[in-house]
C-alpha cells in the first residue's frame, strides 16, 4: 500500500510500516503535503497539520485515513466523506499521559516551579517569594469529563481534590461514571463559578469554539487558575491575558494554543505565571509506542477488509 506520514509517529511504527509499504515521510520533505498525496492510497496523520478539502481533492488514490491520536478539528470530515473515503482514529492511548500532563501543570502553575527553575538558574535564590498554595482541599472543576477530563479528575481526586465534572450531555450513566473515580456531575455554570482550578478537556467543533470565552472566565473564581490541554480554539486566549492582568485569575497553564508552530511567540508567553507547553500531552514514551502500532494494526485491517470489525466505535469514524 502507498502510504504519507504527513505527521512524525513512532519510529518503530515507521519501521514496521515500511516493510510492508511504500511509505513517503512528508515531515521530512519540507513541502505542502497536497503535491505528494496524488498517488497515495493512504494517510495518517496527528496534531500539526490541517488535512484541507484541497489537500484530500488531490488525493485522488486516496482509500483510507488515519488519525494517529483522537481530535479531528484538524481534518476537513465533510471533504473525506464525500469521496467514500474510509477513516479511522486512535483515541484510546492517551488519557494518561495527558492527564498526567495536566496535573503537572496545575502544580507548576500553583507553586512556581518554572519560574523558579528561570530564576535560579540566573543565580538568584528567592525561596520566600515563591510560595504557592496545595492542591489538596481545593476544588478542580474538569469541564469535558470524558476519557481524558474524567482521568485527570481522578488524579485530582487521589490528591485530596473536590473535582466537579461536567459534559456536554448529561445522563444517570455519567454521575455513575464519575463518582466511581471521586467525581461529582455538575453543571457547567457551578464549574466555572465554584473551582480554584478549571481545566478543560473537552473536544474542538462548533459548540465549543470559544466556549471560554471573557464572559465565562469573568465568573471564574477570583485568584483562580485556568489550565488548557484540549485544544486551543476552545479558549479566548486574549480573555485569559485580560484577566492576568487585572489579577482576576492569578496563574494560568497552555499546552494548546490558538496558534501553534514554530517561530509563534503567544501573547500569554508576556506573563510570568503562565506556564506554556508545546502540544505535548499524548508524548509519553509509552503512548506515542500504542498509538504507533495501532496505527499499523489498522492498515493491515483495511488490507484484510477487517475494519469495521477490528475498530472500536471510538476508533471507526466513516
Amino acid at each position: 500500500m502507498r502510504l504519507l506520514l504527513a505527521t512524525p509517529i513512532s519510529p518503530i511504527a515507521i519501521e514496521r510500516l515500511s516493510e510492508s509499504h511504500d511509505v513517503v515521510l512528508a515531515f521530512d520533505r519540507g513541502v505542502d503535503i497536497a503535491t505528494l498525496i496524488a498517488d497515495r492510497e493512504a494517510l495518517v496523520f496527528r496534531s500539526g497539520v490541517t488535512i484541507s478539502r484541497r489537500v484530500i481533492d488531490a488525493a485522488t488514490q486516496l482509500r483510507l485515513i488515519v488519525r494517529a491520536g483522537s481530535g479531528l478539528d484538524n481534518i476537513d470530515l465533510e471533504a473525506a466523506g464525500e469521496r467514500g473515503i474510509r477513516m479511522a482514529r486512535v483515541p484510546g492511548e492517551s488519557p494518561q499521559a495527558v492527564a498526567e500532563l495536566t496535573l503537572g501543570l496545575m502544580l507548576s502553575a500553583s507553586r512556581n516551579i518554572g519560574k523558579a527553575d528561570s530564576l535560579i538558574r540566573q543565580g538568584r535564590w528567592p525561596k520566600h517569594d515563591l510560595g504557592g498554595p496545595l492542591l489538596a482541599g481545593k476544588t478542580v472543576g474538569i469541564v469535558g469529563a470524558g476519557r481524558i477530563g474524567a482521568q485527570t479528575g481522578a488524579l485530582c481526586a487521589s490528591l485530596g481534590m473536590r473535582v466537579l465534572g461536567c459534559v456536554e450531555f448529561p445522563d444517570a450513566d455519567d454521575k455513575e461514571r464519575l463518582g466511581n473515580l471521586g467525581m461529582i456531575l455538575s453543571d457547567f455554570d457551578s464549574v466555572i463559578a465554584e473551582s480554584d482550578y478549571v481545566s478543560i478537556h473537552t473536544p474542538l467543533h462548533d459548540s465549543t469554539r470559544s466556549l471560554i470565552d471573557r464572559d465565562v472566565v469573568a465568573r471564574m473564581k477570583p485568584g483562580s487558575i485556568l489550565i488548557n490541554t484540549s485544544r486551543g480554539g476552545v479558549v479566548d486566549e486574549a480573555a485569559v491575558a485580560a484577566a492576568l492582568r487585572s489579577g482576576h485569575l492569578s496563574a494560568a497553564a497552555f499546552d494548546v494554543h490558538a496558534t501553534e508552530g514554530e517561530g509563534v511567540i503567544p501573547e500569554l508567553a508576556l506573563f510570568p505565571n503562565v506556564v506554556l507547553t508545546p502540544h505535548i500531552g499524548g508524548m509519553a514514551h509509552e503512548t506515542q509506542s500504542a498509538i504507533g502500532l495501532r496505527v499499523v494494526e489498522i492498515v493491515e485491517a483495511f488490507l484484510a477488509g477487517r475494519l469495521d470489525e477490528t475498530l472500536s466505535t471510538e476508533e471507526l469514524v466513516f
